[in-house]
């Protein structure tokens, strides 16, 4: 039976969107409507199919990457076979309930209703589900049918596909996918109305636009900037055609002129590009203005007369009087700042007038703490491949003590640190430098961050209270701006740091420097490892190495160690990684600790010696399991408070199901995987061999070369080693191995 509403969903998968959209979808059960899914690129496609497994409404189309708008959408459409279609954006969404409130008013439109169209909300980065600005055009038209010459403000509707539902056959008569500017939504969506011979109006909210971060997204450039002026002339020639009544045609010039005028003074247009843009807006004002037009008053009426005039300078000089009031207003502000700012901004200010040094770089990992981490491990590849450039570290001042012999070094505060900072053409970190660091044009920000996400990052995690608690998303969002690179372990990281991290930096999806160790290090090395730690030859090591909970004040042990250590027998030896020895010498601790059996490695650095020393891993949801299964070595999950943790934290997939291997929830079942043997058996391998290919995508052993290639020497993507398959890797032999 043919649907009356087809929901076309279509575009690539921009940050990650189109998977809750679809999972919005499934939520809505209602039957009588197809979803085709006009998916642009693999990402997308994987997200329909996945959906379409479970989901028989909806119906996958897989698309080239690249494939344009107004190509997918004539794709979906081609495609459906309801009556109604309805066009919605992959990023976009759609409020519960919006499906069947759709389909409801198509199917109670009059057979003179060429459109249905609604409200929607808009959502951001920073704000959920604000109103649309369209609330009072619905107050008006309440839920009647109507034409433009009986209501001319509906042309005022943001123009929006998403925002209206259009009869099939009226689509197709009208060859909308054809028109000379169908890749436009805009232009598509006010066509429609100029077209239709009635339109349904539902007062209700039944579409959501989600505005992406314009950081996040291409420039745009200056033919883009043209084309809104372009698009409206279109739209103005189809009125003219259509011989659009009088009303109308005076709304849709004043939609024009708005736009032309927001548009100018909104986009910070290069001063040549603002030129022009503003000559043709001009030449569209005059031609298209309808006889008795009358310009509104005041400062609007203004700004259209030297529009019309093309008085371009003058229309400068009295944007600036108009700004100068509000400047007036926080300069005494801005003065009080000035006179109150500390000796080392003096400092700084000067040097940053000074040139960027080219052979300068500053690292820094995990808030100044010391040489560790990606940054270290590029820092030694660099010293290998680009002996020309210095790095220098920036530690804390009572972490200097500890830093490697001969380690230039700056510490935060001091008049070298800003000296330093502002001239340095290279900044690496793992974490994000200050806010009150200056991202010069000339410099370079290499952001390496520190692990693979299962837990939300970013602004993702700003629907969790325990997690985002503190937490100033402008400010993250201003640290982000700076980066000029990140550096990426696997797709899922990509992807998940696109979504999390909007802005406008390459990924350099090469692999994790941090992790080349685990390629590269010899029996030798592990033997060496293990005997500075401690263990015993021959005896079995555990790595247990558990991450913190943002709902808990403080640290609350998971397991009984002297408990497990007891069921796990003399031959084995705990490395705990933690902060919760339970202290004192009447602890059933102190003898395990005293015999080697339990070994406190909570702050032995590097923290990729202890996985090389450790016959196997237990975590939970710590991002080292993404680590340590480029050693191809068994990892066991021990998650007693899952559900507590995703629903608090917030995580990005179900670890419970896509685990690295063996998953317990109780104490019991853990000591029972390693005395059975489980830990390392058939499941457990496939399980981690699956992990592995997902997550240890381009950790090869080279990831640091290709970094400082590519940011350093300044290579080609095509110049760089290639990434190694996962299945043709050969890790670091296992501790038994070495033992041989």
């Amino acid at each position: 039976m043919q649907p009356g509403l087809s929901v076309i969903v279509h575009g690539p998968n921009e940050q990650g969107h189109l998977g809750e959209l679809l999972d919005s979808l499934g939520a809505q059960p209602f039957a009588a409507a197809e979803v085709v899914v006009a998916a642009v690129g693999d990402w997308a496609r994987q997200e329909a199919e996945r959906h379409a497994a479970r989901d028989p409404r909806i119906v996958p189309l897989a698309l080239p990457e690249g494939t344009g708008e107004g190509a997918a959408r004539a794709a979906g459409a081609a495609r459906a076979t309801g009556r109604w279609l309805h066009f919605v954006h992959a990023r976009d969404g759609l409020p519960a309930g919006a499906l069947r409130m759709v389909a409801d008013a198509t199917a109670d439109a009059p057979d003179t209703a060429d459109l249905v169209v609604f409200d929607h909300i808009r959502s951001s980065w920073n704000k959920t589900g604000a109103p649309s600005g369209d609330g009072w055009i619905f107050a008006r038209t309440g839920r009647r049918s109507l034409d433009l010459a009986g209501f001319p403000n509906l042309l005022h509707l943001a123009p929006l596909l998403g925002n209206r539902a259009i009869r099939a056959d009226f689509w197709r008569d009208h060859d909308l996918a054809d028109e000379a500017f169908a890749h436009d939504e805009s232009y598509l969506a006010q066509a429609t109305l100029l077209h239709a011979r009635q339109v349904a109006c539902l007062d209700q909210v039944a579409y959501e636009v989600r505005q992406l971060r314009a950081q996040s997204l291409p420039p745009v450039g200056a033919e883009e900037r043209y084309a809104v002026v372009s698009r409206h002339e279109a739209l103005q020639r189809l009125a003219a055609g259509r011989d659009l009544a009088e009303r109308p045609r005076a709304v849709l010039y004043e939609v024009m002129v708005r736009e032309c005028l927001r548009t100018f003074a909104r986009s910070g247009m290069p001063e040549p590009v603002a030129r022009e843009f503003f000559r043709r807006a001009s030449r569209a004002a005059v031609q298209w203005r309808p006889r008795n037009h009358r310009r509104p008053a005041g400062f609007e009426g203004i700004r259209r007369s030297l529009l019309e005039e093309n008085a371009y300078a003058k229309y400068r000089a009295f944007q600036a009087a108009n700004h100068k009031r509000r400047d007036l207003k926080s300069a005494v502000v801005a003065r009080k700042r000035r006179v109150g700012a500390k000796l080392s901004d003096h400092h700084y200010r000067r040097a940053l007038s000074g040139p960027v040094d080219p052979g300068l770089a500053v690292f820094s990992a995990y808030w100044d703490r010391g040489v560790s981490c990606n940054p270290a491990a590029i820092a030694a590849k660099l010293a290998e491949l680009a002996p020309h450039i210095h790095p220098v570290w920036v530690v804390a001042r009572n972490k200097a003590a500890l830093l490697p012999p001969g380690t230039d070094h700056i510490v935060p505060g001091t008049r070298r640190y800003w000296e330093v900072m502002a001239r340095a053409k290279y900044l690496v970190n793992n974490v994000n430098f200050p806010n009150s660091v200056v991202k010069r044009p000339d410099a370079i920000h290499l952001q390496t961050h520190h692990g693979t996400p299962l837990k939300r990052m970013g602004l993702d995690q700003r629907e969790f209270p325990a997690a985002s608690k503190g937490l100033d998303f402008g400010a993250l969002l201003a640290r982000i701006d700076k980066w000029d690179y990140s550096v990426s372990a696997n797709s899922h990281s990509t992807r998940m740091w696109e979504r999390a991290y909007p802005s406008h930096y390459i990924s350099l999806d090469h692999g994790y420097p941090r992790n080349d160790v685990f390629y590269s290090a010899t029996a030798d090395d592990i033997r060496a490892i293990r005997d500075r730690l401690g263990i015993p030859p021959g005896r079995r090591a555990i790595l247990y190495a558990p991450t913190h909970r943002d709902y808990e004040a403080g640290w609350t042990p998971r397991l009984d160690l002297a408990s497990l250590a007891d069921r796990l027998g003399e031959e084995t030896v705990l490395l705990v990684r933690g902060h919760y020895f339970y202290g004192g010498a009447a602890s059933p601790l102190a003898g395990l600790r005293r015999s080697g059996r339990v070994i406190d490695v909570s702050t032995y650095d590097p923290v990729e010696e202890l996985c090389l020393a450790a016959d196997a891993l237990v975590t939970d949801y710590s991002s080292i399991m993404f680590d340590y299964a480029n050693l191809n070595r068994p990892i066991v999950i021990y998650a007693d408070d899952w559900e507590t943790y995703a629903k608090t934290r917030g995580v990005y997939f179900d670890l419970m199901a896509e685990g690295p291997g063996q998953v317990t929830r109780t104490q019991d079942e853990l000591a029972a995987v390693f005395e059975s043997g489980a830990w390392r058996d058939e499941g457990a391998r496939k399980a981690l061999s699956a992990f592995r290919r997902r997550f240890c995508e381009f950790d090869d052993g080279r990831a640091a070369e290709r970094v400082v290639r590519r940011v350093f020497l300044g290579q080609s993507e095509e110049a760089l080693p290639s990434v190694i398959p996962v299945d043709e890797r050969t890790p670091a032999p296992s501790p038994e191995e070495a033992a041989r």
